[in-house]
């Protein structure tokens, strides 16, 4: 199984879309994804060079997702 350190905003983003969420903008730095059904939206930071911080992806981003982590990890 992968890790969630070191992840990259854009492979993250990839990930999203194939489990069914679709990019509805940017604000800033910031990429957001919606979903069907889901009230929640995604709100990716998007800062070149920089990796997606684990605590933040885990704790934050997948959980409102409603995906868990070994589905993220088959879609990654």
């Amino acid at each position: 199984m992968s890790s969630l350190n070191d992840l990259k905003p854009e492979r993250v983003i990839k990930a999203f879309e194939k489990a069914g969420w679709k990019k509805r903008g940017q604000k800033g730095s910031h990429v957001h994804l919606t979903k069907e059904g889901s009230f929640y939206v995604l709100s990716i930071p998007l800062h070149r060079g920089k990796p997606i911080k684990q605590g933040l992806l885990k704790d934050q981003i997948i959980n409102e997702s409603r995906i868990d982590c070994s589905g993220f990890f088959k879609v990654l």
